[in-house]
C-alpha cells in the first residue's frame, strides 16, 4: 500500500534526527528525557503528519500546479495561431503566478511563526500581519518575474545577480534592526505550502512552452521566491523610516516656532 511505503520512507528520514537528539540528551547532557510519553506521542504524530503531507503533495499539489500551467499555456487558451508566441500572450500566467505566490505565502506556517515572534520581540513595533503581507507581496512579484523569465528563456543568473546587488545596496541603507528579519523572511517563504506549488508551476511552464527545457528552465522559481521578500521587507522598512522622518520634521519646526513666539 502506498501509505505504508511512504510511512517507511518517512521513518528512515526521521531516524537520524531522533538519533542525534537521543545521543546529545543521554551522552552529552547526561540527563533523562522528561515527559517521555509526550515526546514519544509527538514523534508518532510527526511521522503520521509527514506521511500524509507527502502523499498530499504527490496526489494533489504537484499535479494541480502542473495542470494549471499546462492549461494556461495551451494554444487554445492563449489563441495562438502560429508557432511564434510573444511574452504578452502569457499574461494570465503572470497573474496566476503572482496570485498563487501571494496566497501560499500568507498561508505559510513558517512565516506565521516568524511574524508572531517578531511582533512579540519588538513589542508590537513590527506587526505580524503587516510583515506577512509585505513578504507575500515580495514572493508574488518574484514568482511572476520568474514565470516571465521562463516564458522568454532568459538566463536565470542575470536576474539573481541583479537582485542580490539590490539587496546589498539596501542592506547598507536599511535600518539595521530590520536587516536580519528581512533575510530570515526570505528563507521561511520557501517551505511546506509554497515550494510544491511553485516547483510544479515552473516545471509545468518549462514543459509546455515551446523551446524550454524542464531541467534548465523549470527550476529557479523558488530562488525568486526567496530573494524578493528580502527586497520587499527592507524596502518597507526604508519607506516607513522615511515617512517617520518626514512627520517628525514639521513637528520640530512648529515647536521651535512656538518657543520663538514665547520669547
Amino acid at each position: 500500500m502506498e501509505f505504508y511505503s511512504t510511512l517507511k520512507t518517512t521513518v528512515v528520514d526521521v531516524l537520524p534526527i531522533l538519533s542525534i537528539l537521543l545521543v546529545f540528551q543521554l551522552f552529552v547532557i547526561r540527563k533523562p528525557i522528561q515527559h517521555i510519553k509526550q515526546v514519544g506521542f509527538g514523534f508518532f504524530y510527526v511521522l503520521i503528519g509527514l506521511t500524509l503531507f507527502l502523499l498530499g503533495l504527490e496526489k494533489a499539489l504537484f499535479p494541480l500546479g502542473k495542470m494549471m500551467a499546462e492549461q494556461l499555456t495551451s494554444a487554445d487558451f492563449i489563441n495562438a495561431d502560429s508557432d511564434i508566441v510573444y511574452w504578452l500572450d502569457y499574461g494570465w500566467i503572470y497573474i496566476f503566478a503572482a496570485a498563487i505566490g501571494f496566497s501560499t505565502t500568507i498561508a505559510e506556517p513558517s512565516l506565521i511563526a516568524v511574524a508572531i515572534k517578531a511582533d512579540e520581540v519588538s513589542g508590537g513595533a513590527i506587526k505580524a500581519g503587516s510583515l506577512r503581507i509585505v513578504v507575500a507581496i515580495g514572493v508574488s512579484f518574484g514568482i511572476a518575474l520568474g514565470s516571465y523569465r521562463i516564458v522568454v528563456g532568459h538566463p536565470i543568473h542575470y536576474y539573481i545577480i541583479t537582485g542580490y546587488i539590490i539587496v546589498v545596496i539596501q542592506t547598507w541603507f536599511c535600518p539595521k534592526l530590520i536587516v536580519p528579519l528581512a533575510y530570515d523572511s526570505g528563507g521561511v517563504t520557501t517551505s511546506t505550502v509554497t515550494v510544491p506549488l511553485v516547483a510544479a508551476l515552473g516545471l509545468g511552464l518549462a514543459t509546455t512552452i515551446p523551446g524550454r527545457s524542464a531541467l534548465i528552465d523549470g527550476f529557479g522559481l523558488i530562488a525568486f521566491a526567496s530573494l524578493f521578500p528580502i527586497i520587499s521587507v527592507m524596502a518597507y522598512a526604508q519607506l516607513t523610516e522615511l515617512k517617520t522622518h518626514k512627520s517628525i520634521k514639521p513637528s520640530k519646526h512648529k515647536k521651535r516656532k512656538r518657543n520663538k513666539n514665547a520669547i
